[in-house]
C-alpha cells in the first residue's frame, strides 16, 4: 500500500473511532487518534496477519498494552476486514463483542486481551520468547502509552527481552505527551524514554508517529536489527485529527456529543477531501 492509500485508510480508522465511542457514549479517544496512523501502517503494511485466518500459528502477533484505546485497534480491524465497520457502534453495549478493552476470546484478529496497565509488554515478551524457543518466523508487536511506562512491569518486562535477546519484538511508545491526570512530564516523568530503553539492550529508534515515510523506515530498521529487540518511541499528538481534541488531555477518557461529533467528522471529512485531491 502507497503512502497515500495509508494516509486515507489511517484517516478512515479516525472516523471510525470518533463514531465509535460517541455511539458509546463513552471511550477513549484521544490516544486512539495519536495512534492510528500506527495502528494502520502496522495491519495494513507491516505485520503478516490475515483477516480470513486469524488464528495462523505463523501470523504477527500484536498485543495493544494501553488496552482502553481499543476504539483505534477495532477501528483499524473493521478497515482491514476483521468483523464489519458497522458494527463499531456497538462499542460497549451491553451484549457486543467490541467491548471497552479488547478481548481475545471474542474479537477477531485481538492476540491478547489487555486493559491493566503494563501489562500487554509482558505477554508480547512472552509471545516473543515462545516464538524463538518454537523456532518460529513471526514478529511480536505491542504499543504502550507514555504514561503506561510509569509501570515498574513494563521495565521487568523490558529488562528480560534485553537480557534474552529478543530481536522479533517491537516496543512501540505512543509519546504524545498527556495522561488522564495531564502533563506526563508533570504526573511522574517517564523521560530520557529512548535512553531507559537503551539501558535494558534495546535497539532504539525515534520517529514522527504521523509520518508514514518515517515508520516505514523504522519498522524497517527494526526489521534489520538482530540480537537485540527494537524499541520505537513514536512522538505524536493527543487527538490527532480533530481539531478542538489535539494536545487536550480532557479528551483522554471523553466521548463528543452530538454537536462536538458532526464537527469532528467534518474535520476528518475535509482531512479525506483533501488527500483525494492529491
Amino acid at each position: 500500500m502507497d503512502k497515500l492509500a495509508l494516509q486515507k485508510t489511517a484517516n478512515e480508522v479516525r472516523k471510525g473511532i470518533v463514531t465509535a465511542v460517541h455511539a458509546a457514549k463513552a471511550g477513549h479517544p484521544g490516544g486512539s487518534l495519536s495512534a492510528a496512523d500506527i495502528f494502520t501502517y502496522l495491519y495494513f503494511e507491516e505485520m503478516n496477519i490475515d483477516p480470513q485466518n486469524p488464528k495462523d500459528p505463523d501470523r504477527d502477533r500484536f498485543v495493544l498494552s494501553k488496552g482502553h484505546t481499543a476504539p483505534g485497534l477495532y477501528a483499524t480491524l473493521a478497515q482491514r476486514g476483521y468483523f464489519p465497520v458497522e458494527d463499531l457502534v456497538t462499542l460497549r453495549k451491553l451484549g457486543s463483542y467490541l467491548q471497552g478493552h479488547p478481548d481475545m476470546k471474542h474479537i477477531p484478529g485481538v492476540d491478547m486481551s489487555s486493559g491493566s496497565l503494563g501489562q500487554g509488554v509482558s505477554a508480547a515478551v512472552g509471545m516473543a520468547l515462545a516464538g524463538k524457543m518454537d523456532q518460529k518466523d513471526y514478529r511480536v508487536y505491542t504499543l504502550l502509552g507514555d504514561g503506561e511506562i510509569e509501570e515498574g512491569q513494563v521495565w521487568e518486562a523490558s529488562m528480560f527481552a534485553g537480557h534474552r535477546k529478543l530481536d522479533n519484538l517491537v516496543v512501540i511508545v505512543d509519546n504524545n505527551g498527556l495522561q488522564i491526570d495531564g502533563k506526563v512530564s508533570d504526573v511522574c516523568s517517564p523521560y530520557p524514554i529512548d535512553e531507559k530503553f537503551k539501558a535494558f539492550n534495546f535497539h532504539v529508534i525515534n520517529v514522527d508517529a504521523h509520518d508514514f515515510d518515517a515508520l516505514k523506515a523504522a519498522f524497517d530498521e527494526a526489521r534489520a536489527t538482530k540480537g537485540m529487540p527494537t524499541a520505537i518511541i513514536a512522538h505524536s499528538i493527543k487527538g490527532k485529527g480533530v481539531s478542538f481534541m489535539e494536545n487536550q488531555v480532557s479528551w483522554h477518557g471523553t466521548a463528543p456529543n452530538d454537536e462536538q461529533y458532526a464537527v469532528a467528522m467534518a474535520d476528518l471529512e475535509k482531512v479525506g477531501e483533501a488527500l483525494c485531491q492529491k
